[in-house]
């Protein structure tokens, strides 16, 4: 369980989050939507401690991060899996080194134990045999499930999406969806997605939170929310809808 506690984060004199209040349980697929510049992909570099919150806290598995350095907050970093907006390969390295970066760091196993796994997480992301290939020769979706696998190599027990369908073609996005889908089978991980694809709330979404002026506005199941009368959620799914019309 992610317990996040009255959380405020600002850059300069500008508010991101002013109160952030939620709970993450062991095992769902929990979707994050708002307006851009709402603050949800800082609040995924908070839950993973890439970032630190002006005020409140974030607590892992009953351990808080507050003041978390050091060795601890390595502990609490290996639970995660991220998957950023941008894939975030290495051009230099090819697939199986990019894929085996954190196995390597951390040096627990021999060059041939960790071409074993990342031979593995490739075929789990349906990739198999590409590990000598470079990031160059890959399309965008490749790439995103390269990095997924990356995300993976190290069996979290959480996985950090970034916008995993961003700048992807419809016939892409549904695989990734359905791919995030299964690995949540598979692996039985906790996903958390921030997204501004409403098709992959419909799609894979346990739970859909949904932020607004710094805080979290709504909360509940993608039923309840595209039910909803409220204004506010209403004019996000119309404007929503109309941007993915007009692309």
């Amino acid at each position: 369980m992610i317990e996040i506690r009255n959380i405020k984060k600002s850059f300069g004199n500008k508010k991101v989050l002013n109160g952030v209040n939620l709970t993450i349980n062991n095992g769902e697929t929990l979707i994050i939507i708002g307006k851009s510049g709402c603050g949800k992909s800082v609040l995924l570099k908070l839950i993973v401690g890439l970032l630190d919150p002006d005020d409140g806290e974030i607590i892992i598995e009953g351990q808080s991060l507050q003041g978390m350095k050091g060795k601890d907050l390595y502990s609490i970093r290996k639970k995660f899996g991220f998957l950023f907006q941008g894939a975030a390969l290495f051009d230099s390295m090819n697939v199986e080194e990019n894929v085996g970066l954190s196995l390597r760091e951390n040096k627990r196993y021999p060059d041939k134990k960790i071409s074993e796994i990342v031979a593995n997480k490739l075929e789990l992301v349906g990739l198999p045999g590409i590990q000598k290939q470079s990031p160059a020769d890959l399309s965008g979706g490749m790439k995103k499930r390269v990095s997924l696998a990356r995300a993976i190599a190290d069996d979290p027990e959480f996985i950090l999406y970034d916008e995993p369908t961003t700048g992807l073609d419809p016939v892409m996005s549904d695989n990734i969806d359905e791919l995030i889908l299964d690995l949540a089978k598979k692996l039985k991980v906790t996903s958390i997605i921030v997204t501004h694809d409403i098709f992959s709330v419909i799609e894979i979404a346990d739970r859909v939170v949904m932020m607004e002026g710094g805080i979290v506005y709504f909360s509940g199941t993608p039923k309840e929310l595209f039910e909803s009368n409220d204004s506010v959620i209403k004019e996000f799914l119309n404007r929503t809808n109309k941007q993915f019309k007009k692309s």
